[in-house]
């Protein structure tokens, strides 16, 4: 079995993404997967997962393999919270559970990825801070956080990662090439696999503001 690059998705499916934001979201995902699936060598090593947060927090799939992966649905509620910190503790039980990085042997995977996509904020902004400190212990080899919208706020994206994207809008547009981004990260990360996932970012396009 050849060494797994993790990525793990986690995906605001609060009330306020219902409608257009989420149907942008659907179709960018789908062309990060239709990009990925153009180098086989994603196909031998990228494995996603999808965690959703709203006021449940779910994960819809569990991390698998690309060549067998399928888009799941995205189902938003009429209203509700956008319980990211519960998000970011799901996520760590999933890297526990899911990822081998103590291993001696040649199944050891390589650091993971994660992207986090929001339109708004915390609900619950005490237990979010709390949660910071178990992903950063997490051995993440690059954390790409996206402020999506003009409600969406950075300021507490950027207490998790110096990697903050923003969008102004919510259109197809802007998600599907925040998206290519994304799968340029996996690319650059899957081709620079050593010891260490190599952390670098392609530079955005001028949709795309990256936020310091």
């Amino acid at each position: 079995m050849l060494k797994r690059l993790p990525v793990y998705l986690l995906l605001d499916t609060s009330g306020s993404m219902i409608g257009e934001p989420v149907e942008a979201v659907k179709v960018g995902l789908q062309t990060m997967l239709d990009l990925l699936r153009q180098e086989e060598s994603n196909l031998e090593t990228v494995w996603l997962s999808i965690i959703t947060f709203d006021t449940h927090v779910k994960q819809i799939c569990p991390l698998t393999s690309l060549e067998k992966f399928i888009l799941p649905p995205l189902n938003i509620p009429q209203s509700g919270a956008t319980f990211l910190g519960q998000a970011l503790e799901v996520l760590c039980e999933c890297y526990d559970k899911e990822l081998n990085l103590n291993s001696s042997d040649d199944r050891i995977d390589w650091q993971p990825l994660l992207f986090i996509l929001t339109d708004g904020s915390p609900s619950d902004i005490g237990f979010y801070r709390e949660t910071l400190p178990r992903v950063k212990m997490r051995n993440f080899g690059n954390i790409v956080a996206c402020a999506a919208g003009p409600k969406a706020k950075e300021s507490f994206l950027k207490e998790l990662t110096d990697v903050v994207v923003s969008l102004d809008t919510m259109d197809s547009n802007s998600l599907k090439m925040y998206f290519i981004k994304v799968t340029e990260t996996i690319n650059v990360g899957n081709r620079s696999i050593d010891s260490v996932i190599d952390s670098t970012i392609p530079p955005p396009p001028p949709i795309i503001n990256i936020v310091f």
